[in-house]
């Protein structure tokens, strides 16, 4: 069974966010920042990782992922801000 990923990417000024969902969150992160992303991500240009969670399977993911795509977007604010409360881009993070 995949593991699975659910990830929020955003802009450089935190304004719109992208939720999604993969098996391997190092790539799709990649896909992302080298404008190889969905067409939503590139048009607003998310190119920072700012939020994610891991779990065993990546049906599991999609499940959570859908719970996400549901809330509002102060929900998806405060969730960010309780896991990275600087919106730092955590990219350099999950290479390491």
């Amino acid at each position: 069974m995949k593991q699975g990923f659910v990830y929020i990417m955003t802009n450089k000024y935190n304004t719109t966010f992208y939720t999604g969902v993969t098996s391997n969150l190092i790539r799709r992160s990649y896909d992302h920042k080298s404008g190889k992303g969905s067409i939503f991500t590139i048009k607003y240009n998310l190119h920072k990782l700012v939020y994610y969670e891991s779990y065993n399977s990546i049906k599991q993911a999609i499940i959570r992922e859908k719970q996400i795509k549901d809330m509002n977007r102060q929900d998806k604010i405060e969730m960010i801000n309780y896991f990275n409360p600087e919106f730092k881009d955590l990219y350099q993070k999950i290479i390491q």
